[in-house]
């Protein structure tokens, strides 16, 4: 391609926080870049993600940027976690604060994205034919911003309104005199289920796995507090980044239990004691012990004690047998929070279809026929998650040397080095890709340290004029080896566990552990120590 005004030094792809913020890092840096975003502004997850009660699972003072002093000092949280609509307000400040906009193209998807081996550049196109060419290219696609739809039969026959949690109307959705069904008991479903319980005529809940979340005890932040915080953040930062999770609790607010470290065990209790902690603090008391995590026989022990305390909030004894998860272990999957999610269930317009008692048939065009009967409702809500981490990049053409696909390269599964690169594909980096802490922690204290890091490389290689970096075989090949081993032994692992780390939630999606368990400190030291070493585990070429 010719020298044109669509030549930069870094494409990135996504205009999330990631994006977002690489652009300012870049801008800093003195290089060109371009952001491509398919949403129409800023935000990222939260931009697509406007479904009912969708609410941050982190504390909002810190699920929030640590790159710029004055944003940290004038932004005010009103929540201990935020709701979605704030979230997007504080996306769109800094977009504003930093004149971002004048650097995305929104609207515009990309189809594909090609290294040119004569070039040694990258060529990304849109889905308008649009092409841009850039020595870099970085994917900031998020790691759960393709929706999964399941392939039910019927699913084309339905004659109301569809939704998706995962791909929200921005105007929202008037559910007041609609009969409604949602399919789906996971994250996205049980936030929104007890806000749209509260609109409608009737809601059915096709429930496939019970799953385990614990009460969110949101509430507003007072004066007091922002103020305590600001002054702190140094070395509330400092904690995070040093963390397992990248979170710290500051600002949760949880009083008794819910802040107590969990440095007990529980196989050392007696039935006696662990109902009386039941019956005193509810879900929470199983935050004490430190064994659940690591003991599979300690872990069913609390996953008793948490299907007692259902039995404790759910009315009718039929209805709570049905929420109570079995057959998979408690932290298995993804945790979650909630606000009244089980006290939802003791309504009189709420009904929930056990689909381990028969599955769903086919939809039809008034409702959802199942092994167990007919449900009828005029309104369908998708509340199946996504085809996360690797969804998005997947969807795109990325072709590195010799013209390999990366899907091809993944055939087996997701492969990276450092979840920041891919053997193969030269001066490619993924923000928060696969074989990286990204889903098991604060998003954006993994996203700070990644978009630092790259452009930092970036950098490095510019001051010395080096063309090409990529890592070696051996290093990728180590680096997978060595996410499965650190997984090993957690119940994020465990033979009945399928989560959609593992890509269970998605048919032919190969399984293999995705996102890097060795903690957030653990995991920057290793990226740190890499740069320390010349860039150990990567080729860097004139």
């Amino acid at each position: 391609m010719k020298p044109s005004q669509n030549e930069f030094d870094v494409v990135v792809v996504g205009a999330g926080f990631s994006g977002m913020y690489l652009l300012h890092k870049l801008r800093q840096a003195g290089l060109s870049a371009r952001v491509l975003e398919a949403g129409t502004d800023v935000g990222g997850t939260w931009y697509w993600n406007r479904y009912p009660g969708a609410r941050c699972d982190v504390p909002s003072i810190e699920y929030s940027f640590s790159f710029s002093p004055e944003l940290q000092q004038e932004w005010q949280w009103t929540e201990v976690m935020a709701a979605q609509p704030e979230i997007l307000d504080y996306a769109n400040h800094i977009a504003q604060r930093f004149d971002l906009r004048s650097d995305i193209e929104f609207s515009t998807r990309v189809a594909s994205a090609h290294f040119q081996e004569d070039e040694q550049r990258w060529r990304v196109t849109t889905d308008s034919g649009v092409e841009y060419a850039a020595r870099f290219c970085v994917m900031a696609t998020g790691c759960l911003s393709v929706p999964n739809t399941p392939q039910i039969t019927g699913a084309d026959n339905f004659a109301g309104d569809v939704f998706h949690t995962g791909n929200w109307p921005a105007d929202g959705v008037d559910f007041s005199k609609r009969r409604v069904g949602i399919i789906g008991t996971g994250s996205s479903a049980i936030q929104a289920i007890p806000v749209i319980a509260e609109q409608v005529e009737h809601l059915t809940i096709f429930q496939r796995t019970p799953n385990y979340t614990m009460p969110a005890h949101n509430r507003p932040l007072s004066d007091d507090f922002r103020k305590q915080a600001i002054e702190n953040y140094d070395e509330i930062r400092q904690q995070q980044r040093e963390s397992q999770v990248g979170i710290v609790g500051y600002g949760f607010g949880f009083g008794g239990a819910d802040n107590v470290e969990p440095t007990e065990a529980i196989l050392e209790t007696t039935e006696a004691e662990r109902a009386a902690l039941v019956e005193e603090e509810g879900f929470v008391a199983i935050r004490r012990f430190a064994d659940v995590a690591i003991d599979p026989e300690a872990n069913e022990l609390a996953c008793d004690m948490y299907r007692q305390q259902i039995g404790r909030v759910i009315h009718n004894p039929e209805t709570a047998e049905a929420l109570m998860p079995r057959d998979y272990p408690m932290g298995c999957k993804r945790p979650v929070i909630d606000t009244d999610y089980y006290e939802t269930f003791n309504r009189s317009n709420v009904s929930l279809v056990d689909l381990r008692k028969g599955g769903i048939e086919t939809i039809t065009a008034n409702g959802v026929q199942t092994a167990q009967g007919n449900y009828e409702f005029d309104t369908l809500v998708y509340a199946t998650g996504f085809d996360a981490m690797t969804g998005a990049l997947q969807k795109i053409d990325i072709r590195g040397r010799n013209n390999e696909r990366l899907n091809d390269h993944w055939e087996a599964g997701p492969r990276t080095y450092l979840g920041l690169q891919i053997n193969g594909f030269p001066n490619l980096f993924t923000v928060t890709g696969p074989g990286s802490p990204s889903v098991l922690s604060n998003m954006l204290v993994s996203i700070e340290q990644h978009v630092d890091w790259i452009t930092e490389c970036i950098e490095h290689m510019r001051d010395r004029q080096l063309r090409l970096i990529e890592p070696t075989l051996a290093a990728e090949d180590e680096w997978v080896v060595h996410v499965n081993e650190v997984a090993e032994g957690t119940m994020f692992t465990a033979p009945s566990c399928n989560s959609w780390y593992l890509g269970a939630n998605i048919p032919g999606k190969p399984r293999i552990f995705m996102p890097y368990v060795g903690g957030v400190g653990e995991y920057r030291k290793k990226c740190d120590e890499v740069v320390a070493n010349d860039y150990e585990g990567f080729v860097l070429s004139a």
